[in-house]
């Protein structure tokens, strides 16, 4: 079972901490238990409530009436939500409840139906990479067991892959960009990601992939001479020096943008390099990538 902390439920459900204490104090619906040290942790079906409560609230229902329905009830009213942000987020949700679960046939149900009434473009903007942001919260804060990250990621990656290799952009460019993930960074999907929207952006692409020494890097750089450099960093090991990291990158990459985007960067506030530049949304990046 996974034990998570108010604030992961605080940033998987959009409810802040102090609502969800105050939720907790007059409603039936949460019960956490507590640490030796009187930490608050809750777990896999108290999450899994709490973003169907969420979903409702969001949409318009008062946290009252939803405190009295049953849990029947309120998957029935999840599912006569007609807007279209709150069945993107449903099925976001029932992703990372399948996940958590380790329901992994249903997991690819889910997805293979999306995929077959959506263009894959869409599935993957609209759900793929909003379920990635949400367990790259949990990866972060360790709070996610490494075999259900592991599951889901083999599943999605084969998609990606998919719809990589079935692009037919209509948009032709000569800029190539260089994709890599450092040492110690494993957690390719939104190097695939980004793969996929700079390719369907028309950019001609060198993708290194995972751990990726630097000294490599540094020779297709010398090779190639891409117009962009992109990485994204997940969940880097203890000993990885960030600043060298840095350091390094510049050298080898000259006057060459590199664009930097992921959880860890969003936490990394020094950068004194010209052309390195963190970005904290996949728009942000493609943004960026368009006006090279």
């Amino acid at each position: 079972m996974n034990a998570f902390t108010i604030k992961d439920l605080e940033n998987l459900s959009g409810i802040k901490a102090h609502t969800i204490r105050i939720w907790e104090q007059r409603y039936a619906f949460l019960k956490p238990q507590r640490t030796d040290t009187n930490i608050r942790y809750y777990s896999n079906d108290e999450l899994k409530k709490l973003l169907n409560i969420a979903l409702l609230n969001k949409y318009g229902y008062k946290i009252s009436h939803i405190n009295r329905m049953t849990s029947s009830e309120i998957e029935d009213k999840i599912l006569t939500l007609v807007q279209t942000e709150a069945q993107q987020e449903k099925i976001v949700n029932d992703l990372l409840r399948n996940m958590i679960d380790l329901d992994m046939n249903a997991f690819e149900v889910i997805l293979d139906d999306q995929i077959k009434n959506k263009d894959i473009d869409k599935v993957i903007m609209q759900v793929i990479f909003p379920f990635l942001e949400k367990v790259g919260i949990l990866w972060v804060t360790n709070h996610i067991i490494p075999a259900q990250e592991h599951l889901v990621s083999n599943i999605i990656r084969q998609k990606l892959i998919v719809g990589i290799e079935n692009i037919n952009s209509y948009m032709h460019t000569n800029k190539t960009a260089l994709l890599f993930l450092p040492e110690g960074e494993h957690h390719e999907l939104g190097l695939l990601f980004a793969c996929y929207l700079f390719k369907s952006h028309g950019l001609n692409i060198f993708y290194m992939g995972a751990d990726s020494p630097i000294t490599d890097v540094g020779f297709i750089i010398k090779q190639k001479l891409p117009d962009l450099i992109f990485t994204h960093l997940i969940s880097l090991p203890p000993n990885f020096n960030f600043d060298k990291f840095l350091t390094s990158l510049a050298n080898i990459s000259g006057n060459t943008p590199v664009i930097i985007s992921g959880q860890i960067q969003a936490h990394h506030k020094k950068n004194s390099y010209h052309n390195i530049s963190f970005k904290h949304s996949m728009a942000d990046v493609m943004e960026q990538a368009s006006s090279i």
